[in-house]
């Protein structure tokens, strides 16, 4: 009997589901879910800074030793680390696979825009991109030191943030990107739901405004640090 040959193996339940759109919808849907309970968790700690420099350095300590014993010096960090870079992964080669296979699709665009989409869905591509480029320069700024504005401090998160909001391109950088972030929350967790099966007629308004104060609260809770500094409400003081 003659072997069967690469081209005769059916592909996996994994690749196929990976393949298909509703595949690739299903995984952005969950890392985008992923990446917003980091937010809200970061969102949170970030606004430890308005209890001073103490509080927040303690805070961003206790990042680095979450778990111990049972887990050593930044284990737990660099785990939520790779999860993260994981999420991220896996939502933009979606995203990307997904508008590809759009475009495919509909090579000529629509005379008339459709009117049911929102600001927030034409610009979710646009708002990926500024957020992705803004995470790279944040990292840079305030964990690498290597684009940051005055004398990076290891170990002193306070000052570095403050040093960081205290020019006015670190302010525009930080809060346009924020302002994108909103929008990109806004609709993407109802697009998650939508796609999740967590959608309903009766649930509709429900998820909306969810998805709504969602976008809200981490807008303004993101945007409260930068407004702390240029106000004076936390400084080196």
């Amino acid at each position: 009997m003659a072997l069967a040959t690469r081209t005769d193996r059916r592909p996996s339940r994994a690749r196929t589901a990976w393949d298909s759109t509703v595949g690739k919808k299903a995984v952005m849907a969950v890392s985008g879910l992923v990446m917003l309970l980091y937010l809200v968790v970061h969102m949170i700690g970030n606004l430890e800074i308005y209890f001073g420099a103490g509080e927040f350095n303690a805070y961003a300590h206790w990042l680095r030793t979450v778990g111990e014993p049972f887990m050593h010096d930044e284990w737990t960090l660099w785990l939520v680390r790779v999860v993260l870079v994981a999420a991220v992964v896996a939502h933009a080669v979606s995203a990307y696979q997904l508008s590809r296979r759009d475009i495919r699709a509909r090579p000529t665009p629509y005379v008339h825009r459709r009117r049911r989409a929102s600001y927030a869905t034409r610009t979710m591509r646009w708002g990926g991109i500024i957020l992705g480029l803004f995470v790279v320069w944040h990292l840079l700024d305030l964990t690498t030191g290597t684009v940051h504005a005055g004398g990076f401090q290891p170990g002193h998160p306070y000052q570095n943030v403050v040093d960081t909001f205290s020019t006015w391109y670190g302010d525009v950088v930080y809060i346009v990107a924020m302002l994108a972030l909103g929008l990109h929350v806004r609709h993407g967790f109802w697009s998650a739901a939508q796609t999740l099966g967590v959608g309903s007629g009766a649930r509709d308004r429900a998820l909306k405004t969810v998805a709504d104060v969602l976008a809200l609260l981490l807008t303004a809770g993101f945007i409260a640090v930068p407004v702390g500094v240029m106000t004076g409400v936390v400084s080196w003081r």
